[in-house]
């Protein structure tokens, strides 16, 4: 059984847990794809936008599809004049509930530790255990695991680059 720590955790104001900007980056370079819902949270990931986390919601923030591609649309009701962001600008928070639906079939359980949580998983009959301060993180932890290895990238060393990655 392999087990892999999960480091990083951000704060929802309302103390709800998502996943921290760094671990939603290294699950959209690991393939994770965005299609957005009303009430998936995200961050406009360029300059100037630092810290501002957003709801899509069919009210103030819709996502339209276009040809060319999916805008996130401001409907006038935000304090600031921005009109739209391409998909691409945005990194999605997916929620505890959405990675743990990503994780399907190879899930069997989320148990509480005295240190947090851990996410345990079977893929190809061997069982992996995620740990992490919060649920969402260990799942997250999991489903990088899980794409990795669906897209045949997955290496000897990827536990490591990941804590690599998320200390710094």
């Amino acid at each position: 059984m392999r087990i892999v720590t999960v480091l990083s955790l951000s704060q929802w104001p309302d103390n709800e847990a998502m996943i921290s900007p760094q671990l939603a980056r290294a699950l959209r370079v690991a393939g994770l794809r965005w299609r957005p819902t009303s009430g998936d949270m995200f961050l406009i990931d360029r300059p100037g936008f630092e810290g501002d986390v957003f709801a899509l919601s069919n009210m103030t923030i819709e996502a339209h599809e276009f040809a060319t591609g999916t805008v996130l649309g401001f409907n006038g009701t935000t304090e600031w004049a921005l009109d739209s962001v391409a998909l691409d600008d945005a990194l999605w928070l997916p929620a505890e509930h959405q990675l743990r639906a990503l994780l399907g079939a190879t899930f069997v359980a989320l148990r509480r530790t005295e240190d947090g949580y851990e996410a345990e998983t079977v893929l190809a009959g061997e069982s992996a255990v995620f740990e992490a301060l919060d649920p969402a993180d260990a799942y997250a932890g999991a489903l990088l695991v899980l794409i990795g290895a669906s897209s045949g990238e997955l290496d000897s060393d990827f536990d490591s680059d990941l804590d690599s990655d998320l200390d710094g």
